[in-house]
């Protein structure tokens, strides 16, 4: 008998099934007798409050990682049972079964609700009711939320395929390209900037595809693939980018942060080594990266330079940085705790535990208000006052 060695980016991809972020390649080890210590969480002076507004349940993730989406006053949210609701002020105005156990979701317009399946399903249904409008296939499994914008629905699955379709259900393009002999699986969101999609791939690209036909605008380089083995040489962006008017950054595992200048045809602004698969966020002054070793850092938008460093939340797994208001940045970890850090100087400004379980998805802003969704399925909306 023949016994069938599974390739490491098998491997890996079993290992991030219920992560939205890379700790560090040690961590991911199978055989280690034991990962990096969380840092224990430490007394804080709070500046601000932070109180829980509403929670709902939908449901438990499982392997999956679920990311609500907002539309005004509407949230959409979804569990890997199949199960996907719409609340307005924690209550569901409709609550409904899918049919089948779901892998990603959740995108929305406000009309139309998609999600996607491990079989390559992608699901749509009506915003207002919750009844089914159609049913579309890709080439594999959905891992990451589709983006819905009007009458173009764009989906990414497992093997980078990036497809989109109408309002009615039907493909209107396809963009694929070379894959390295290795990668590692991505549940981030794509985004949607003027008048393309942006999206990061293996190899450390950042693309801006066009919406009407998926052609690519430009290709940016965030990251470089280097060292000897295949591993070394993992160097993919599996972060949503951020966008703040004619710049927009992206940051790769094993790489480099970089922004780059979309009035210029995406030509690179700075671009400075630091390895993450959590992500950033950005508003007019800063760009903030939660790093693989899960420390929280402030880069200047100009020039790259380093502004501060939030290294008392090492190792607990923390999500892509929130930029909330004038001051303030929200970050979840894996033991489901909601932190609010000063934009200024990183200090902690106030602290929320939820459930106990993790927060892989990055926070959102619903109104005035945060939202994070647990891998437990537990939504909760905090205020902040």
């Amino acid at each position: 008998m023949r016994t069938r060695l599974l390739p490491l980016a098998a491997l890996l991809t079993g290992l991030l099934a219920g992560c939205s972020m890379l700790p560090s390649m040690d961590s991911l080890n199978p055989f280690a007798s034991k990962g990096p210590k969380m840092a224990e969480l430490g007394p804080i002076q709070p500046t601000v409050e932070l109180r829980q507004a509403w929670s709902y349940s939908i449901g438990k993730a499982g392997e999956a990682v679920f990311y609500p989406a907002v539309v005004g006053s509407a949230v959409y949210v979804a569990a890997a049972d199949g199960s996907i609701a719409r609340l307005e002020q924690g209550t569901a105005v409709w609550r409904i079964h899918a049919g089948k156990a779901l892998s990603a979701g959740v995108g929305s317009d406000g009309a139309t609700v998609v999600v996607g399946t491990r079989n390559g399903e992608v699901l749509a249904f009506s915003a207002r009711d919750g009844a089914p409008l159609w049913q579309a296939r890709v080439s594999s499994e959905v891992l990451a939320p589709p983006l819905v914008a009007g009458e173009m629905i764009v989906v990414r699955s497992g093997d980078n395929r990036v497809f989109a379709f109408d309002a009615h259900g039907k493909r209107k393009w396809l963009y694929q390209r070379p894959t390295p002999p290795l990668s590692l699986r991505s549940t981030a969101p794509m985004v949607l900037a003027d008048q393309f999609v942006l999206l990061g791939f293996p190899g450390g690209k950042l693309v801006a595809l066009a919406n009407h036909n998926g052609a690519p605008v430009w290709e940016g380089v965030v990251a470089a693939p280097k060292g000897v083995t295949e591993l070394d040489r993992v160097a993919d962006v599996v972060s949503a980018p951020a966008t703040g008017g004619a710049i927009g950054c992206a940051v790769a595992y094993q790489g480099r942060v970089t922004c780059f200048d979309f009035s210029q045809g995406g030509s690179t602004v700075w671009s400075r080594e630091l390895s993450s698969a959590a992500g950033l966020g950005l508003d007019s002054r800063g760009v903030y990266v939660t790093d693989d070793s899960s420390a929280i850092q402030a880069l200047s938008l100009s020039s790259g330079a380093s502004l501060w460093k939030q290294d008392k939340l090492l190792n607990r797994r923390v999500t892509a940085p929130l930029v909330l208001g004038r001051n303030l940045l929200v970050v979840g970890d894996a033991q489901g705790v909601v932190h609010l850090l000063n934009r200024d100087d990183g200090d902690f400004a106030a602290r929320f535990s939820t459930d106990g379980s993790p927060i892989n998805a990055a926070p959102q802003q619903l109104g005035s208000q945060i939202l994070v969704q647990t891998q437990q399925g537990n939504v909760y909306a905090l205020d902040v006052q």
